[in-house]
């Protein structure tokens, strides 16, 4: 260990506090004490000073649950010792599987604390063999992360900002780098000066010339969101949400998919796999987490609780963006089954609305090893009979039950009147991209259109979300830009995600009334075969998550009770 951090060693071998704390710095690790499922972290005490541990992973080992950043850090320390590579995922779960009692003893084998160059930390006479073990991990990965320079990697965005991510980059340019590194956002400050000086030169259209939304976004709510988002909505409170959740990033077929991994403290949580939809984002998700990691805190079961995985969609967020055509949903599809696969995870469900329902739809089609079942927001029911009129814009066929007829009269209005956003996307997602990439105000118009549209609002989406809310997602897609690169999903898919599937693995489907169409039961059955849950809510939207999380994540808990 270098000397300059010797004298934070405190006592019989323990890292001082300010170990700790720079510790935490370097491995970008640092969650609020309050946030989602962790509970406030208890008086700790390290090197015989009590002090409340600002290091999730180190409080979770104390007290018997690990997070993903102290597992990558298990596999890393093994092979880093060992002068190799990093382990394959494949062996991952059997590191997993072992408890810290046995890498506390595999530790001591491979004399950690000694080749750090520090007196080991003794296990007091009540055989607290645990506090040992955090010692072990602050003062070994302090040592091996100071002396180890090369093991970095930078992922950059767009714009040219920098995204921190941690532990080793690519072996070879020949073969993938299947690891999953920590990852952490830091976007420049210049990219936000750039941003508020393209909304103060803004050059507006002129005024509507209706008295409603038949236009479009009317010119005084668009100058009002502006003006609050020049003014009152800062990026950094927004970066931070994101940045206290456990962040990682791993590369399937050459596009880094980067992702939040959030545990729940309970045991035996089931894995469940979240889409975001667009102009979504994670940012549609995180009012959910909470209410799905831990349920007894928003009035649930312990034994309903969900381990979540958020990833961002190819080309959306901080994801890579796919330099060659074929990311499809069925792709993504696959890519998801892959990221479960690394992540260790056996048994798992996937649960999505927007595009979200698309890819959940496809990996049932798919029905990868260890996918249980799916949850979907936004079903593809319409049967082709059905269809097919829509398609011509004929009349309603004769013989719907009236949940049917309401059902095919909210599609032929979209089809009439509120898909064309969706074609310029299909047809020419890159010329309409030179707009969304060069106009802020642009690309917020084009999203908030469709977030009052999809809103159970009546139009004005301020009733559910938050200006802040909107903006932290429009902001997000601005950063990073990808107005484009998201909307060469359209373009990839090509069809019509309204029309019935063919599903058979167990599926549940709840209908919010603000959604696009209200599936009828009677379509649902049709096209999910084996209909495990079906119910039918009062309030809530297209983004369901979002605006009715508490409802929302009871109906996710509901939904897949029975297949735990």
């Amino acid at each position: 260990m270098p000397k300059s951090i010797l004298p934070h060693i405190g006592r019989r071998g323990w890292p001082s506090p300010l170990a700790l704390d720079q510790l935490n710095l370097i491995l970008g690790a640092h969650l609020p004490q309050n946030y989602g499922c962790l509970p406030k972290p208890p008086a700790v005490s390290v090197g015989g000073l009590a002090c409340r541990s600002k290091l999730p992973w180190v409080y979770r080992l104390t007290n018997g649950w690990c997070s993903d950043g102290l597992n990558v850090l298990r596999i890393f320390w093994y092979k880093r010792m060992r002068h190799s590579s990093i382990l394959p995922f494949e062996q991952v779960s059997r590191i997993k599987r072992s408890s810290e009692k046995e890498l506390a003893m595999n530790l001591e084998k491979e004399h950690f604390i000694a080749r750090a160059h520090t007196t080991p930390a003794r296990v007091d006479s009540r055989g607290d063999w645990r506090r040992s073990l955090a010692t072990a991990v602050a003062v070994a990965a302090f040592g091996l992360l100071l002396a180890a320079p090369n093991y970095s990697q930078t992922v950059r965005a767009a714009h040219g900002q920098a995204f921190v991510s941690r532990l080793p980059a690519k072996q070879s340019a020949a073969v993938e780098d299947d690891s999953i590194r920590p990852f952490h956002i830091n976007v420049p400050e210049q990219q936000l000066v750039d941003l508020r000086r393209r909304l103060a030169g803004t050059r507006w259209p002129d005024q509507e010339t209706v008295t409603d939304r038949s236009q479009g976004v009317q010119l005084a709510t668009m100058k009002d969101l502006v003006r609050y988002w020049q003014t009152d909505c800062h990026w950094r409170k927004a970066e931070a949400k994101l940045n206290a959740l456990p962040e990682f990033v791993t590369t399937i077929d050459a596009v880094d998919i980067q992702f939040a991994h959030v545990r729940s403290r309970y045991p035996n949580a089931m894995p469940l796999m979240m889409t975001h939809g667009s102009p979504g984002s994670i940012f549609e998700l995180l009012k959910v987490i909470g209410p799905l990691t831990d349920p007894p805190a928003y009035g649930g079961r312990a034994e309903d609780a969900f381990d979540l995985v958020l990833p961002s969609m190819p080309g959306y967020g901080f994801s890579g963006k796919p330099r060659v055509t074929g990311w499809t949903p069925d792709h993504i599809a696959r890519a998801w089954a892959e990221l479960m696969r690394r992540l260790g995870y056996k048994r798992y469900v996937s649960q999505g609305g927007d595009w979200g329902a698309v890819v959940s739809d496809a990996m049932a089609r798919q029905a990868p090893p260890g996918l249980l079942g799916i949850h979907v927001n936004m079903p593809a029911t319409v049967p082709p009979d059905v269809a097919k009129v829509l398609a011509c814009g004929g009349p309603a066929p004769s013989g719907l039950s009236p949940e049917e007829e309401a059902a095919f009269d909210q599609m032929d209005a979209l089809y009439k009147m509120g898909s064309g956003y969706a074609l310029m996307m299909v047809t020419r997602p890159q010329t309409l991209g030179y707009s969304l990439a060069d106009s802020p105000v642009g690309l917020a118009a084009w999203f908030y259109d469709k977030f009052a549209d999809w809103t159970y609002t009546g139009g004005h989406p301020e009733r559910e979300l938050t200006r802040d809310e909107m903006l932290d997602d429009i902001t997000l897609y601005w950063l990073t830009n990808t107005g484009t690169s998201s909307a060469r999903l359209y373009w990839e898919n090509n069809a019509n995600n309204f029309n019935a599937v063919d599903i058979s693995i167990p599926a549940a489907i709840t209908v919010f009334p603000g959604e696009i169409y209200r599936a009828p039961r009677s379509w649902a059955e049709r096209s999910y075969h084996n209909l495990i849950y079906f119910h039918d809510v009062e309030k809530g939207g297209h983004f369901a998550a979002w605006e009715q999380p508490q409802l929302f994540a009871e109906e996710i808990r509901a939904a897949f009770r029975s297949l735990r």
